[in-house]
């Protein structure tokens, strides 16, 4: 299975600034798959500027509810109509600036899975954790309250999975720190072992980004250890040639 690619804007993009980059990626043929995550006003024109190429588009966030009276909310229904077909979930940013709980990641991934969207739902311990050494029991715990039940058996038409992971380590997130491979390996092991605990077959096979001060120069030997399914990149992907040294760093079978 080709590994995804998925590029995180945050709050950053312009309209000015997507004709020059779907140009980058329209032509681009990495081997990896890409999905682009800009602010959810980009989606509906980034998705006409790369008129058909294979880079799927996600949203940043989704609210609980499908509809109704929630001022400043963006249902997944909607994000789907804009030409979303995934949504990341429990960012730690979303969980850290919005007191956001994995009860709530795990009410959205439901929602997102219900209109036919493809959660990424993220995990990741701070500094002060690993340090303590609770990162693994702080993560599986993560993974216990964030992952909804319709995820084991569940299909979405046209993709692999039905559900995405992203490891992202809080500390790493835009430090330009990253943990040891070691680290990261025995993190996904322990990932996929939670998974396939909690949700039987389908967590063998969920994918698991790496997300974390990912780079060029860092890229080729994150991506090639064991359970890294590909990764959740930030700030190297508001650059499109970035994103694409990325994405060719994971080509492989």
């Amino acid at each position: 299975m080709p590994q995804l690619i998925a590029g995180n804007w945050k709050m950053n993009g312009t309209l000015a600034g997507i004709a020059a980059y779907a140009a980058a990626l329209r032509p681009a043929s990495p081997g990896a798959e890409l999905l682009v995550c800009p602010p959810a006003p980009l989606i509906a024109p980034l998705r006409a500027a790369l008129d058909g190429a294979p880079v799927a588009l996600g949203a940043q966030d989704c609210a609980v509810k499908r509809s109704g009276a929630h001022t400043g909310d963006l249902s997944a229904d909607l994000l789907a109509e804009l030409g979303a077909t995934h949504v990341i979930l429990g960012h730690s940013e979303r969980r850290a600036d919005h007191a956001e709980s994995s009860a709530t990641v795990s009410e959205k991934a439901r929602t997102a899975i219900a209109a036919g969207l493809v959660p990424i739902i993220c995990v990741g311990e701070t500094e002060a954790e690993r340090d303590s050494g609770e990162a693994e029991t702080v993560v599986r715990a993560q993974l216990a309250g964030s992952l909804p039940e319709e995820l084991a058996g569940q299909t979405v038409p046209g993709v692999v999975a039905p559900g995405i992971i992203a490891y992202e380590p809080v500390w790493a997130i835009g430090t330009g720190r990253t943990p040891t491979e070691e680290d990261v390996a025995a993190m996904h092991a322990s990932i996929r072992a939670a998974l396939r605990r909690q949700l039987g077959a389908a967590g063998a096979t969920m994918p698991i980004l790496y997300g974390g001060s990912v780079k060029p120069s860092n890229a080729a030997s994150l991506l090639a250890l064991p359970e890294v399914g590909g990764a959740l990149v930030g700030g190297a992907s508001l650059k499109a040639e970035d994103f694409l040294a990325i994405a060719s760093a994971a080509a492989r079978d």
